[in-house]
């Protein structure tokens, strides 16, 4: 999730044509002027201006207050140790009186020793001793209040973004594709691994979802109709691709299901796309045109455990669809929401993120958001980089900046107008993670990744159109 190299020279030294964000809803679409994003949202857009935080940490609209929930170094876990850092993806999920119970990825891909803040390696939850990575899961009360933290799963690494299930569990992401023997690892990695948040004899003696393949894994959604799951790649050189894994007819979707799976079951495929005249799309990045509807088809992956050619290189020529950092992603509409986030010289279009809408019913992949060059990342008020996404339960979407200068979150409405909704104040040009909501859409609980801190935003929330 975090960007793998600095954009800032290379943003500087590039012309401001195209600035700005548009979006096209899913259901009373609306096309926003060209330049929405370099300007402030209209009137009725959004919540208003960012207000200052005294306290510098997060700036919210007037009427907004935050609590922190978990802090790195500073809140402790129920065994004693220290909250991890790097705050990652989230999943919430309804917990007892009204709260919410939290399962947050820790994005650490170092070696344990050499991981100021890892996440605790406890007897019985460790998958490889020698990695630093993994979950914790927070439980609060109806106000967002942190009851207790806990560990779900350690020893994994760099677990980005993820998704949640019908059945009520969290797939924890590794964007990694580290072997065994280098960095402190002592088992291979970049795989899935599912944490059930209620039930800790379920998250005992992890095992990686190996049928969902080996690959710098991001995001993953489960489609609930057919028990299929989509994959994102966060990776360039060549740049990545979106998965399907075809369920087995034998697969039941529910818990153990997965753990049940052996490493060839079902079909891992990748998507391949093809313009409204059958003509074949290498990149996402082609599509400028909100509104731009591709046809889908997947072609197998040859070797989904890809211990000797990267998964992404398997194929040649007009086999698959190439994306640069395939993001976030998030299960709403009967379809699911795909991120692609900025592209730039490795990618044949100049973009600064992109969010696609997947028809499984018709096999159709609709360029939703388009985000322009962003010619001055520094200055507040432009957005770039999306990464994290969700769809609001208060209309349209809310994405997780990841880019650089100033870090927000997001707002876009229905109408595809987008607003600030929050301003990262540490003064660490850190992303924004993991935004999700509270079931009673109360509250939003979204993460500034680095050092580590997770929040509980309340406020007036309104429809946003």
């Amino acid at each position: 999730m975090t960007n793998g190299m600095s954009r800032r020279g290379f943003l500087r030294g590039t012309a401001a044509a195209g600035a700005g964000v548009v979006l096209l809803g899913a259901s009373e679409v609306l096309l926003t002027a060209p330049n929405a994003a370099a300007a402030p949202a209209p009137a009725g857009a959004g919540y208003g201006p960012l207000v200052a935080d005294p306290a510098k940490r997060l700036a919210l609209p007037k009427g907004f207050t935050y609590s922190v929930v978990t802090e790195a170094g500073v809140t402790r876990l129920e065994s004693g140790e220290f909250t991890p850092s790097n705050h990652d993806g989230t999943g919430a999920f309804t917990g007892k009186g009204g709260g919410t119970v939290l399962v947050n990825n820790h994005e650490l891909g170092g070696a344990l020793a050499d991981t100021p803040l890892p996440v605790p390696h406890l007897e019985g939850l460790t998958y490889d001793p020698g990695s630093a990575g993994g979950c914790t899961i927070i439980e609060t009360d109806k106000d967002g209040k942190r009851v207790r933290e806990f560990v779900g799963i350690a020893g994994t690494a760099q677990n980005c973004a993820g998704g949640i299930t019908p059945w009520n569990t969290w797939l924890t992401c590794e964007e990694t594709e580290g072997l065994a023997g280098s960095g402190g690892r002592t088992k291979d990695h970049g795989y899935v691994f599912e944490v059930d948040p209620f039930d800790q004899a379920a998250n005992r003696d992890p095992q990686p979802i190996k049928a969902l393949g080996r690959f710098a894994h991001e995001a993953a959604v489960v489609d609930p109709k057919s028990g299929n799951i989509l994959l994102t790649e966060d990776a360039g050189d060549p740049n990545g691709l979106l998965y399907r894994w075809e369920a087995p007819k034998k697969f039941k979707p529910k818990k153990g299901g997965l753990r049940e799976l052996g490493p060839t079951d079902g079909v891992l495929a990748a998507m391949r796309c093809t313009d409204k005249a059958g003509a074949f799309v290498d990149d996402l990045s082609r599509a400028t045109e909100i509104g731009t509807t591709y046809g889908v088809t997947w072609t197998t992956v040859p070797d989904r455990d890809a211990r000797t050619t990267s998964v992404r290189k398997q194929f040649t020529g007009d086999q698959v669809t190439r994306g640069h950092k395939l993001e976030g992603a998030w299960w709403a509409d009967n379809g699911a929401y795909i991120v692609t986030s900025y592209a730039r010289e490795d990618s044949p279009v100049p973009h600064d993120g992109q969010v696609w809408f997947y028809d499984p019913k018709r096999e159709t992949f609709t360029l939703k958001v388009r985000f322009g060059v962003n010619p001055n990342p520094d200055q507040d008020g432009a957005f770039d980089g999306p990464d994290n996404i969700t769809v609001s339960p208060w209309g349209g979407l809310i994405v997780a900046e990841d880019g650089e200068g100033v870090q927000h979150l997001v707002g876009v409405t229905d109408g595809g107008d987008p607003f600030p909704l929050a301003r990262n104040e540490l003064g660490n040009g850190s992303e924004f993670t993991g935004p999700v909501y509270s079931q009673d859409k109360k509250i939003l609980f979204g993460n500034i990744q680095t050092p580590g801190i997770m929040f509980a935003i309340s406020g007036p929330w309104k429809k946003q159109h």
